[in-house]
């Protein structure tokens, strides 16, 4: 846990270059992934054993901790080989690990109880009910929902977990883990590190009819600006963050370096009680802004989600504007490329450059990266190097490709200093030296004895060598101990304080002196990373897969949860979610034994009897109040986050887990039924193999959805609001009761509802029809099959409901179910996630 400031910095590193410079900047904690996984983020270098190794050495003697991310989903045939990468890692010196999967998360406790683990931001906790349990499921320390206002972060502090929040970088739109965009675009998801950021891509908003809506400029309205909480750290450690996160393992060495070094200066001067004066302020806003940014935004922790946070007219990095082009003008030079040999014609090729004459507003260093962006056609951009040191209020000439007119806007999206002392970072031996006080003895007849103090008191280490004699000529004085004991070169101390104690008139050599210090040296170094080395002995092996399962055993005994083959088998039957009392209707006259419908949609209209609550996958502080009346003793609630099952378990309800709980392996499923799950439906990201797998596994009934949209994504802001005529009131909005979708660049439509609360829902381009695989999952155990009518009317209701019932009475019958719907697709079910 942080334990060496007020509030952690956490630093990101995709590899060795950004973790040395993480650690030269002053990160207090680094995260990382170790191969490339099992982590968000595989497409980063991350870390080999050997690289791992040495980064976690440089860490530990810096003061610094090391996090490892395996925040992703696990399927159950890599839990051995997840297990295995974790106790490497714990051996190689990682602190505390990052993780995602409720199985992964109790095999690792069961496994290892003295290994740290935090709970992932992936794993989308977002109030204090969910936190608690977080707490009593073993972790030490959670990573909250990046929307949470500082009102909401102080109240779940209350709960006494160590908290992590975000405080910098890439925000995404959706709520983290529970996105399914990317997955159902390209198969390649967010849940497993791959992420494509479909996203960051245009969008059309369209209407019915297919015209484009959206105001002018709002060509992005998935884009969210870049986090940025510098001002406001102390709030922030007044609201109970332990834990400061700076986004940006995919970010290169330089914008690590800034960003942590920027956040190290405030944070420093936030604990200190020191108000930076307006000189230090603007720097360390500077190094923010010429550092990767699509511009800043502190809104959901200033309690809001409107236009002001979003970035709708590009997604790139803007930097930090500088100036404007005065002028700008084409150079020509003709250059002959071949001869005439033979009679030949003599060819020549024109070069063509041009040179662009900059007003600056601010300063700007020799080798920056320059942007120049046309005010009326922003897409005709292009870039310049600086060619000196210039202040504000000057004028320089850069040699650009071609002319732009006067006027562009000059940006800095580039700092040359920063890459020039990331690259020292990377390249030198010590990335940061560790502050140590000084303890000198010299006492006639006994032996010179050296203390070193880490100044965090972590460690102390001393070293004796020669007996200290009378001098014969010049005795040695208290400032030539000072100096020679306290060179400590390239080593990994620094020392702030000396105290010397010593008698008058001592004699000795300052190689022998630099010796005893040396060991001193040595010997710190070794009382730093000895418990590390003592893991081997105190760390058991990977569990077979005999003890595993023994284990498991031992859980579902304990939490009161039948063995699968004792329990009495399900009849399958059909399900519906529907939006509105009539689908409700139609759903049950088509032959719909269960019927959902989500709390909002309750809370109006004459409703049949028995329509099963679907909860939000979000339950922030602020949603108790209009979600918990839903959680019913002896009743069923669909529940979509861990705050909702806590409450549902708490309160006899029959909770039946969302897909938006990912479920992927044996050890998620029995999680989840030893924390009163009493049935689970498996996400759209499983396969058809590894469904069935789980469905055999379970002692609760098995849902899947089989028919209808999937929810691709789940946002705190409006997407509505790219319309440009947001009333401010989401319960009277006229925008709400239209059929609006964001028409992707490829031409697909996906449908887009923002809800009374003001959070939208997207989903799925295409509808999946899964119905032909029936026969299959039904065989295997898979007990509800789901017809998502959400977006339906009462006809298409009816002709949903109708299939899936066809399908299942195929199944019981020995029959093929009827083939796949024009259009439709199978979802994940014969093509895995990446």
């Amino acid at each position: 846990m942080a334990h060496k400031n007020v509030i952690e910095l956490l630093a990101p590193a995709g590899g060795p270059e950004p973790f040395n410079a993480a650690l030269a900047a002053g990160a207090d904690a680094i995260y990382c992934g170790l191969g490339n996984d099992f982590n968000a983020r595989r497409s980063a270098k991350n870390f080999t054993e050997e690289t791992f190794a040495e980064a976690c050495r440089r860490a530990h003697l810096a003061g610094a901790r090391v996090y490892v991310t395996v925040n992703v989903a696990i399927a159950t045939r890599e839990i051995p080989r997840v297990l295995d990468l974790v106790r490497r890692a714990w051996l190689l010196g990682a602190d505390a690990f990052i993780i995602q999967d409720w199985g992964l998360f109790g095999e690792i406790r069961r496994a290892w109880p003295q290994i740290e683990t935090h709970v992932s931001t992936q794993a989308n906790i977002h109030d204090a009910r969910g936190t608690a349990w977080c707490r009593q499921m073993g972790a030490d320390r959670v990573t909250l929902s990046r929307e949470l206002s500082l009102k909401e972060i102080s109240r779940i502090a209350e709960e006494g977990v160590e908290l992590e929040c975000f405080g910098h970088g890439a925000l995404c739109f959706c709520y983290s883990g529970v996105c399914m965009m990317s997955s159902l675009a390209t198969g390649r998801s967010a849940n497993r590190g791959l992420c494509a950021q479909p996203c960051r891509l245009p969008h059309d908003l369209v209407d019915e009819e297919g015209n484009v809506v959206e105001a002018p400029g709002n060509t992005r309205p998935l884009c969210p600006k870049d986090y940025c909480t510098v001002d406001h750290l102390q709030e922030m450690i007044d609201a109970g963050v332990g834990s400061l996160k700076v986004e940006g393992r995919m970010k290169a060495p330089d914008y690590v370096y800034n960003v942590v070094g920027a956040y190290r200066e405030a944070i420093d001067a936030t604990l200190a009680g020191h108000q930076l004066d307006a000189a230090e302020d603007l720097t360390v806003h500077r190094r923010l802004k010429r550092a990767f940014n699509r511009d800043f935004t502190d809104a959901y922790l200033m309690g809001t989600s409107g236009d002001e946070m979003m970035s709708y007219d590009r997604s790139n990095n803007r930097g930090e504007v500088v100036g404007t082009v005065a002028s700008s003008r084409a150079l020509e030079d003709r250059v002959a490329r071949r001869g005439g040999g033979n009679g030949g014609r003599q060819r020549t090729r024109r070069y063509t450059q041009a040179e662009a004459v900059i007003s600056l507003t601010e300063p700007v260093e020799k080798g920056d990266l320059l942007e120049l962006r046309p005010v009326d056609d922003p897409s005709q951009f292009l870039t310049v190097h600086t060619e000196a040191d210039a202040p504000a209020g000057t004028t320089i000439t850069c040699l650009a490709s071609r002319p732009v007119p006067a006027g562009s806007i000059v940006s800095v999206i580039r700092s040359q200093n920063a890459i020039d002392a990331a690259a020292r970072a990377a390249a030198a031996d010590v990335s940061r030296r560790r502050p140590v006080t000084v303890r000198v003895v010299a006492r006639l007849g006994q032996p010179f004895r050296v203390e070193l103090t880490c100044a965090d008191g972590e460690a102390t280490a001393a070293a004796e060598g020669f007996v200290v004699e009378a001098a014969r000529t010049r005795p040695v004085s208290q400032e030539d101990l000072v100096e020679h004991v306290g060179r400590m070169g390239g080593g990994p101390f620094e020392p702030v304080s000396f105290d010397v104690e010593m008698d008058e008139g001592c004699g000795m050599g300052f190689s022998a002196v630099h010796k005893v210090r040396a060991q001193a040296v040595k010997s710190l170094v070794e009382a730093l990373l000895a418990p590390y080395g003592e893991r081997q002995a105190t760390t058991a092996p990977v569990p077979s897969d005999q003890l595993r399962e023994e284990r498991r055993e031992a859980v579902r005994v304990e939490a009161g949860v039948p063995a699968a083959a004792d329990v009495e088998p399900v009849e399958p039957c059909a399900c519906a979610l529907v939006a509105d009392p009539e689908c409700a209707r139609a759903a049950l006259e088509a032959g719909a034994e269960r019927v959902y419908a989500t709390v909002d949609d309750l809370a109006r209209g004459d409703w049949p009897e028995g329509v099963i609550p679907w909860l939000d996958e979000v339950c922030r502080e602020a949603d108790h109040a209009r979600l918990d009346p839903w959680v019913r003793a002896g009743e069923s609630v669909a529940v979509g986050n861990i705050s909702e099952l806590a409450l549902a378990a708490e309160r006899g309800a029959a909770a039946e887990v969302r897909p938006c709980i990912p479920v992927h392996n044996k050890s998620a499923l029995l999680a989840m039924e030893a924390a009163g799950a009493k049935a689970v439906w498996l996400s759209c990201e499983l396969t058809l193999e590894e469904a069935c797998e789980l469905a055999r596994a379970a002692s609760v009934p098995v849902g899947l959805s089989v028919l209808g949209r999937e929810r691709a994504m789940t946002s705190e802001h409006c997407v509505l609001q790219a319309l440009g005529r947001c009333v401010h009131n989401c319960e009277k909005c006229p925008q709400r009761a239209r059929r609006l979708s964001l028409k992707d660049i490829d031409g697909n439509l996906l449908p887009v509802r923002t809800d009374v609360n003001g959070r939208s829902r997207i989903w799925a381009a295409h509808p999946l029809d899964a119905t032909p695989q029936t026969d299959q999952l039904v065989e295997a155990g898979v007990r509800w099959l789901l017809a998502d009518c959400t977006l339906l009317g009462p006809k298409e209701t009816t002709f949903a409901v109708e299939r899936v019932c066809r399908a299942i009475a195929a199944a019981k019958a020995g029959r093929r179910p009827a083939a796949r719907l024009a259009g439709a697709t199978s979802g994940h079910l014969f093509a895995g996630i990446g």
